[in-house]
């Protein structure tokens, strides 16, 4: 009896052991976070029928790639901000969304994070017609102590600058394909913008020319407004 619970105590041990083993190699990217929400940036209307989201970087998933340890993992938030800004409001063609870089390297105390992606517009015979390119590389030095807990907001701040690279670039290289809110849709035939080189900084607007003021008291006539008639003679 004493040797049948002996043995019984020893399972036991070995089964609590390992279970502590199991915990302490999970990484701690599983701990529960606030995911990341980009539903109430304004969206991007598409002239497409359809908008495709690809994957063609996938991480190593071994140092020096620390991906797998972020809460919300680049790819996931690449792919989020994707599904949420980019709408289909066209009756053809088709624009794909492909994230190209979604990487977190660490050498040392200091994190690399670079996230790039392009976006591809498509006509009704499958041309490529337009694209744009956004990247951001970002760096977090003097990491140290719970690495999860410091690349969920690295992750969020890398967000905040792609979403704002990201519409940049979309709205400076496809004006063509992108549609007001509200609009109807209709056939392209503008000839789309040369892409800027990717991670290219937006530029700051031009001032405008002022123009010399009107007579006092004129009342500016908006596009196509009646021009007023005189008022008859007393």
């Amino acid at each position: 009896m004493r040797a049948s619970l002996s043995r019984r105590a020893v399972v036991l041990s070995a089964l609590l052991a390992a279970s502590c083993a199991t915990e302490e190699a999970a990484p701690p990217a599983t701990q529960l976070v606030a995911p990341l929400d980009f539903s109430y940036l304004l969206p991007l209307p598409l002239n497409v029928a359809s908008i495709e989201v690809e994957q063609r970087y996938f991480p190593q998933g071994v140092p020096p790639d620390v991906s797998r340890l972020d809460p919300v993992q680049p790819v996931v938030a690449l792919r989020t901000m994707a599904e949420q800004r980019l709408k289909a409001e066209g009756t053809t063609g088709r624009a794909v969304f492909a994230i190209t870089d979604a990487s977190l390297i660490q050498q040392g105390d200091v994190v690399t994070g670079t996230m790039s992606v392009e976006l591809d517009i498509f006509g009704a015979s499958g041309t490529r017609e337009g694209y744009a390119q956004a990247t951001v590389v970002r760096q977090l030095a003097g990491v140290t102590g719970d690495l999860s807990a410091a690349l969920y907001p690295f992750t969020r701040d890398m967000m905040a600058q792609m979403n704002v690279e990201f519409e940049y670039q979309v709205r400076h290289n496809l004006s063509a394909w992108l549609l007001p809110s509200g609009a109807v849709p209709s056939p392209v035939q503008a000839t789309p913008l040369t892409p800027a080189a990717p991670g290219a900084q937006p530029l700051a607007p031009s001032s405008p020319v002022p123009l010399a003021p009107g007579p006092p008291a004129a009342i500016p006539l908006g596009p196509g407004a009646p021009v007023p008639l005189a008022p008859p003679p007393a």
